[in-house]
């Protein structure tokens, strides 16, 4: 594997230790890379890096404000090393029947699964295309934006309409930003996690859920983390632009 010490990593919806935004920053911290992690709340994020060790800024951002957005990324400007992979992995999964939903309620999903999405995804590109052009992308310029998607990107389901409205809008934005900036040596990547997760969020949060699923129906978090890197490592000659991940078990 290359020396990656020089490497920057932002990753945006970093929560629990067992949950998939912290494990993507403890694989790539592993990698050796300078990670940013960025969250809502400033003492989890402190909490995690004091456990994964590395080289770790945390800073508390709320994915739909701008202001707060742009110094994310002005902090990951100012520290040493090139921007190489940036992932949207914000949640939003809110359900509630159309005719019962207030117009805020709504609107809050639309911020999240799309507003966010653009001003992180936005400010990513803006760093990641940067002298791509007129050579390899690994070596001037160029690297890897995720965003993290669901089942729900793709088809609409009774009581998830917020959310399917804003998960599928997400995904049409990555695809365009994917046809975008690709000659520009940025490698989009939508991933459709289809499934519960096995982690903390189900395991404490519906634990008579998750005991009924079992290991068996929960998709791993390792197995998600490897996809999120196999993306990472693609060439610019076979790079991948939808990653669909559900267990065994799972109805499709």
């Amino acid at each position: 594997m290359p020396d990656e010490s020089n490497v920057k990593t932002v990753v945006i919806g970093v929560g629990p230790e067992d949950g998939l935004g912290a494990q993507l920053c403890a694989r790539f911290l592993r990698r050796g890379h300078h990670v940013f992690m960025a969250g809502r709340t400033g003492e989890t994020l402190e909490a995690l890096a004091r456990t994964f060790g590395g080289k770790a800024t945390t800073i508390a951002t709320d994915a739909t404000d701008e202001s707060q957005v742009d110094a994310l990324f002005d902090a990951v400007d100012a520290a040493d090393g090139e921007l190489k992979l940036a992932i949207y992995n914000v949640g939003n999964n809110r359900p509630g029947p159309i005719a019962d939903m207030e117009s805020r309620y709504f609107e809050r999903s639309l911020d999240v699964g799309i507003y966010g999405a653009f001003l992180f995804g936005r400010e990513a590109v803006r760093r990641l295309r940067r002298g791509a052009r007129g050579g390899s992308p690994r070596k001037k310029g160029g690297g890897t934006l995720i965003f993290t998607g669901a089942s729900a990107s793709l088809r609409g389901r009774a009581n998830y309409g917020a959310f399917n409205a804003s998960k599928g809008a997400q995904r049409a934005l990555a695809q365009a930003m994917a046809k975008e900036y690709a000659t520009d040596g940025v490698h989009v990547s939508h991933v459709v996690i289809d499934g519960p997760i096995g982690g903390e969020k189900i395991k404490q949060g519906l634990p008579e859920y998750a005991e009924r699923l079992g290991e068996a129906g929960m998709i791993s978090i390792q197995g998600i983390v490897d996809a999120y890197e196999f993306l990472y490592d693609q060439p610019p000659n076979a790079w991948t632009f939808e990653l669909d991940i559900r267990t065994s078990l799972e109805k499709w």
